[in-house]
């Protein structure tokens, strides 16, 4: 049970720490969009002079309304003016061509442009003069968009209840005429269900959408522009950054100017106390609102911009009144700072006459304490030596008188021996026994086993230290039984203080040469330096030996 509560604490806490990482790097996107918004517009711009590039000058009237009507589009939520530019080029086409759809698709979208720059009497006149009896039927989601986004547009100013319910009534009108499965249908049901309060079906429809595009794509800032209305709406403030960042994000990089996400997300940090970002923000917006030629969205930022912008003045008032202050404590500690220097030079002064006079002394000191540290490094190494070399013969004096011992009765059953066989007049016996070498190599062999029995009672990790200072493909395998073989024998005899070669082969009765080629093999296989090889072999066990 402890373990699941832990995995669920665990599970909490990564889940936390994800969504707030997820949070930053959209905020920091938004920043990195904001600063690099001329980019885009330049994008932008280079796009639609590359299309201007392609007009052929041979176009037919009708050519030249759809080549307007493209430009149009790209201007809409780009530059109002030079879009109103486009469409009254195609009001004139449509006048000479006498076409009355033609010419009802631009005066809609003459009066769109014109609601939204602020122009109400002139958009509401263009309205009134278009039949909706007399319209095609393909212009009558136009006709509905035109007249709901009207009102809408003229309510951010006003906030008129009466115009919500014309923006409801042509809301419903649009949806009886658009395709259900078309995008603009389900948002427009979408915005539908939030102004009915209905959050948790326009989130979960929204939610769907949103899945099948990405950023890029013109309805995403819309989508999320929605989610971030409702998480307002049901006062989810982690929400509605997220949103409203993702929503104003895309609308820059797509250099759409008439970016409503900006503006309420400004308020959303002024709100929580963030000024410089709201204010960051907010000029951002209104900069986008002039450069469309929104005129609503410019009387909306106006309004917020003067608040924002009040909150930062004072803001940067304070900011000015602590500087001062700082300014002021760094003034007088500069004051106390010049007057301490000017002491600490007079106490200088003194101090380097007596320096003068203690320099020499140090050096002396120094020299001395050097000598001194160097005589201490020397008696501890003397004493490890001693210690070890205590150990030592206290170790083999024991050992010594066994070994002495055990060779006397030897000796003396050899004698006798030898003397029943020479009272037996055994000549020929006692001369095999005195010709063989089976006694000696036995006594050798003894020997040997002693002398690793007693070494590695002494220094029991020799093997294991011994095997740590060679390559790894050369450290030495013990057979079966065996406790030393000759290699480590010699070394072991090193590690003793018995370093000449030639006590060391009389030793283990071998040549001088075989000694010597033993000792260059090992220090040609070590891992640390070959000069430094037996001086390691030398140092095995010493630590323990101190301790």
């Amino acid at each position: 049970m402890k373990n699941y509560f832990l995995f669920f604490i665990t599970l909490l806490v990564s889940f936390f720490c994800y969504s707030s990482n997820n949070k930053d790097t959209i905020l920091n996107k938004l920043n990195d969009a904001v600063k690099n918004k001329q980019h885009y517009v330049r994008l932008k711009e280079e796009r639609i002079l590359n299309f201007k590039k392609l007009k052929s000058q041979n176009l037919s009237k009708e050519q030249e309304y759809n080549y307007n009507e493209a430009l149009y589009k790209e201007y809409q939520k780009f530059n109002s003016d030079s879009a109103i530019f486009y469409v009254k080029k195609n009001l004139k086409i449509a006048e000479e061509l006498r076409e009355k759809k033609l010419l009802n698709l631009a005066q809609l979208q003459l009066a769109n442009l014109y609601s939204s720059s602020g122009k109400y009497r002139e958009s509401e006149t263009i309205l009134k003069s278009i039949s909706k009896k007399e319209l095609e039927k393909s212009l009558l989601a136009n006709y509905y968009i035109t007249y709901r986004e009207f009102y809408e547009h003229y309510n951010a100013n006003s906030r008129n209840r009466e115009f919500l319910g014309q923006i409801g009534k042509y809301r419903d009108s649009l949806l009886g005429v658009l395709n259900p499965s078309s995008l603009d249908y389900k948002i427009n049901k979408i915005q539908k269900n939030i102004y009915h309060r209905q959050f948790d079906i326009a989130k979960k429809e929204l939610l769907v959408l949103l899945k099948d595009r990405k950023d890029d794509n013109p309805q995403y800032a819309m989508i999320t522009y929605l989610l971030g209305n409702i998480s307002e709406k049901t006062n989810q403030i982690e929400l509605v950054k997220k949103y409203y960042a993702l929503s104003a994000t895309s609308d820059i990089k797509q250099a759409i100017k008439d970016n409503a996400s900006l503006q309420e997300l400004a308020m959303v940090f002024y709100d929580l106390g963030d000024v410089d970002m709201a204010y960051k923000l907010t000029q951002s917006a209104i900069e986008d609102a002039l450069y469309c030629n929104v005129q609503f969205r410019t009387l909306l930022m106006s309004q917020v911009y003067s608040i924002i912008n009040t909150a930062y003045l004072e803001r940067e008032a304070q900011r000015k009144t602590e500087l001062k202050v700082y300014l002021l404590c760094i003034s007088l500690l500069s004051l106390f700072l010049i007057v301490a220097i000017i002491y600490v030079y007079k106490q200088m002064k003194k101090v380097s006459r007596i320096r003068g006079e203690l320099y020499e002394s140090s050096q002396k000191l120094a020299e001395l304490n050097k000598d001194i540290t160097e005589t201490n490094k020397q008696l501890q190494d003397r004493n490890a030596q001693l210690s070890e070399s205590n150990h030592i013969k206290e170790e083999y004096i024991a050992h010594f008188f066994n070994l002495c011992s055990a060779y006397i009765n030897k000796l003396e059953n050899y004698r006798v021996i030898l003397n029943k066989k020479a009272t037996a007049k055994q000549f020929d016996e006692i001369y095999r026994m005195l010709k063989s070498t089976t006694l000696v190599d036995n006594e050798l062999e003894e020997l040997y086993k002693n002398f690793d029995i007693i070494f590695l009672n002494l220094y029991p990790t020799f093997v294991k230290d011994f095997n740590a200072l060679l390559v790894n493909d050369e450290q030495i395998v013990l057979k079966q039984g065996e406790m030393l073989n000759t290699e480590l024998r010699i070394f072991a005899l090193i590690r003793l203080g018995i370093t000449d070669s030639v006590k060391i082969a009389a030793f283990l009765r071998y040549s001088l040469s075989t000694i010597y080629n033993y000792r260059t093999k090992a220090r040609n296989k070590a891992v640390v330096s070959r000069n430094d090889f037996e001086e390691m072999v030398m140092k095995i066990g010493l630590i323990s030996q101190k301790s």
